[in-house]
This record gives structure tokens, sequence and C-alpha cells, in this order.
């Protein structure tokens, strides 16, 4: 079994995403929310455990993020897919954002 995190970067201001809403998904149906914290981050969702094998997604809502800020973007939500593998260990998915682009990738 699997377990995940998430962190979120705003690579145009050079710091931690803060207050971003975030859904973790299986086959469209949410599994859990959590916020973004004051660094950015996402340590676990509440009631989600251990993750079997298969597909998910994060769901990045980022649009209020932007707004709050006064900027615009070009992005209302974010959707990351990937695939949780048999006997994985920890998934760290990052975000880095921008108001008109982004970057994912599998951390540690």
């Amino acid at each position: 079994m699997s377990t995940l995190s998430t962190h979120v970067l705003d690579t145009a201001l050079g710091k931690p995403a803060s207050g971003i809403p975030v859904t973790l998904a299986a086959a469209a149906k949410p599994l859990g929310r959590a916020l973004t914290d004051a660094d950015g981050r996402i340590e676990e969702f509440a009631g989600v455990g251990s993750l079997d094998p298969g597909t998910y997604s994060l769901t990045f809502a980022v649009a209020e993020y932007f707004k709050a800020d006064g900027r615009s973007s070009l992005y209302s939500n974010i959707v990351v897919e990937f695939s949780v593998a048999a006997g994985s260990g920890h998934y760290h998915i990052p975000l880095l954002l921008s108001p008109f682009g982004y970057s994912t990738y599998r951390g540690s």
C-alpha cells in the first residue's frame, strides 16, 4: 500500500502557495479534500489511508488563490493524474505553479 502528500510552490513569487483546495479522487470519485498549509503542503488527506494500486487524480483549485492576490491566471483548476503501482511506497506529488504555467513530478 502507498501513501500520498503534495506541495504547491508559487514559482512566480518564489514562495509556498497556501490555502489552495486540493481534491484527491479515483475514477472521478472524490476520496478526500484538504487545503495547503502555510508552507504550501498537504501531508495527508483526512480519512484517506493507504492507496491501493490504480489511477488517481489531484485537482488543485487555483483560481481563488490567484484572485485573492489580485493576479489573473490561465487556469482555474489543475488536474494531475498519476498511477500508483503495487508496493511503491510513498508518493509525493509537488506542483510548481505560476499564473500561466505549471510543472509537476514525483518527489520524495
